[in-house]
Formats: structure tokens, sequence, C-alpha cells
């Protein structure tokens, strides 16, 4: 019986629990976990810090010519168990989970030049296998090939109140009605972009998790795992 290491692509909307469920199964499968949001998160954070990029105005070509300069890394966090984001040597853990860098991210990561070099880095991540990869487009266009690929889904209200809850978990000062227009608007700029628009793969298995815990959800979607191992 083969039990070989696997590619696992997660993909779905904002705020569908996408790094959640991803963490919980590299943790317990012992692979490494990629969140690629988090690195279009700090190249949108790269971009705002060097006035490039804000709610009216995207200069692309400026941070074209400067993407060599941003140097982008996982460095894992045994106390949290997962690994933080550092852009330039530096932890951006925090700062590209606000509100100011969700309203931007969708902006800059639809730069077919800054796609290309962060999915060339993530394809490089992946060569060995024994990775949970999540984003907007792992099983699409990072790992057309990978063992198992999930679309997760949930409706714009339920995932507005995550994230607001979340936000305020944090400390944030947000209110409810900007989280579900920010929500909105990432799922419109996110499945109309010309490069590599959020689109469910033609094998992807869909998970609608609205209403769906998140034991419920670990456990139908370890078996899924292991079927695809053997």
């Amino acid at each position: 019986m083969k039990t070989g290491k696997i590619i696992i692509a997660i993909d779905g909307f904002s705020s569908t629990g996408k790094s959640t469920i991803a963490k919980q199964l590299a943790k317990e499968l012992n692979y490494i976990y990629v969140d690629t949001g988090a690195m279009y998160r700090a190249v949108t954070l790269y971009a705002m810090k060097n006035n490039y990029v804000s709610a009216n105005h995207l200069d692309s070509e400026q941070l074209i010519d400067n993407l060599n300069n941003i140097k982008l890394s996982f460095l894992f966090n045994a106390e949290l168990g997962f690994a933080e984001m550092f852009l330039n040597d530096t932890n951006v853990e925090r700062e590209i989970r606000t509100i100011e860098v969700s309203k931007l991210v969708s902006k800059v990561s639809a730069i077919s030049e800054v796609r290309k070099k962060l999915v060339q880095e993530q394809q490089n991540m992946g060569k060995d296998k024994g990775i949970v990869m999540d984003g907007r487009d792992i099983g699409t266009v990072v790992f057309p090939n990978a063992e198992l690929k999930l679309f997760m889904t949930a409706s714009a209200d339920k995932r507005a109140t995550r994230r607001y809850k979340e936000l305020l978990d944090r400390g944030d000062k947000v209110n409810y009605e900007e989280v579900l227009f920010n929500v909105q608007e990432r799922d419109r700029i996110d499945s109309t972009r010309k490069d590599s628009p959020l689109t469910k793969a033609d094998d992807a298995i869909e998970f609608d998790n609205s209403d769906m815990g998140l034991n419920e959800q670990f456990e139908r979607i370890m078996s899924l795992v292991n079927d695809r191992k053997q």
C-alpha cells in the first residue's frame, strides 16, 4: 500500500477558514504549511509603505520595478504552532492581517508580475510534496496536479461575521458593515481579475462550511486525505 506524501491544495473565498483547516492538516500530517495569502498581503504591505498603492491609487510599474527588493520568508513560531510571515527579515504577521491591508490586497494580487513571482516561489516550496497550501489559485495554477484539491466556500454574511469577530478579538476597531463590504469586494475582484481568477478546479471537492463545525470539517477532510495517500 502506497502512503507517500502528497500535495494538498486549498482554494476558496476570503474568510472561509482555509488557513485554519490547512494548519490543522499540516500539524496532523507533519507537513509544511504555506499561507499564500500572507505572501500577497506582505507584498501589499510593502506597496503601502512605499506609497505604491492606496484606496485611490496604484503605481503598478513602481511595484513591479521593485519586486526584486522584496524578500518573503516563513519562520516557524513554536509557541504559536505555525510559521509567521517575514518581509525583508521583519515579522509582519500582525500588520498584514489588518483591515487596511485586506482592502488593498486584491488590487495588488491582480498584478500579473506579482503573481508570477509568488507562484514560482510557491511551486519551489512544494517540489518535495508533503505540503498544505491555501490561497486562490493553488489547485488551478500553482499545483494543477495536486493529489487533493479543496474549494472552501460559505455565505458572505457568515464569512464577514467570522472576520469581524477575529478583528475584534485582535483589538482592531472595525464595524461589521465595513467588513462585509470588504468580503464582497474581494470576492468580486478575485473572481473577475484577468490573471488567475478565483475559480474552482474541475477536480476540486467543494466544502460549504457555512453551518459546519471545525471538528466535523476536519474529520471529513482527513478522511479524504487518507484516501488520497493510499
